[in-house]
């Protein structure tokens, strides 16, 4: 049986859902792993890679205030406490994605999953939205990775083509 990450997606997002909605209401009584139990336990048979949405959902829920603090400057037209739950639930699961599984999934495949829930579970616009949000983010995060890599070249000495590329670089005379 193959690994089904999409379902465990959906899985994963139901349970934020259902835990952020219950905690708005001031349910005392809301455990995430418990949800989440539940959940996994109906697709039970469908699904092999419990420990990919255990680790995404209970990851999200953790470090919600964090990566709510990376989305909010990208959307300030849309304060976080403005964005629908599901939405808000969708862009914290990518960017954890994008943040904390980038070994393990490819920047574009969190990001086209973020666009398919939305469709599925968002409202009529959601997933332009979330598109355009978490491109930004992409693109700021790899200007970042783009600049430090640029900085190092120009920080360390070039070598010379009488260099071969095992020895060590000579520092220019002053």
């Amino acid at each position: 049986m193959a690994s089904n990450r999409h379902l465990g997606r959906i899985i994963a997002l139901q349970s934020l859902y259902e835990y952020d909605f219950r905690e708005r209401l001031g349910d005392d009584t809301i455990d995430l792993d418990e949800i989440l139990d539940r959940n996994l336990e109906r697709y039970e048979n469908k699904i092999d890679d419990k420990d990919f949405v255990q680790k995404l959902a209970i990851g999200v829920n953790r470090a919600g205030r964090q990566l709510d603090a990376v989305i909010a400057p990208v959307a300030p037209d849309w304060p976080l406490n403005q964005i629908s739950i599901i939405d808000r639930d969708i862009l914290r699961m990518a960017l954890f994605e994008l943040t904390e599984f980038a070994g393990a999934v490819p920047p574009k495949v969190a990001i086209n999953e973020a666009v398919e829930l939305a469709k599925s579970f968002g409202s009529e616009n959601s997933s332009r939205f979330i598109n355009g949000v978490l491109g930004t983010i992409w693109r700021q995060m790899n200007e970042g990775s783009d600049e430090q890599s640029k900085q190092s070249k120009q920080d360390s000495p070039a070598t010379t083509p009488e260099q071969g590329a095992d020895q060590e670089p000579v520092a220019p005379a002053q």
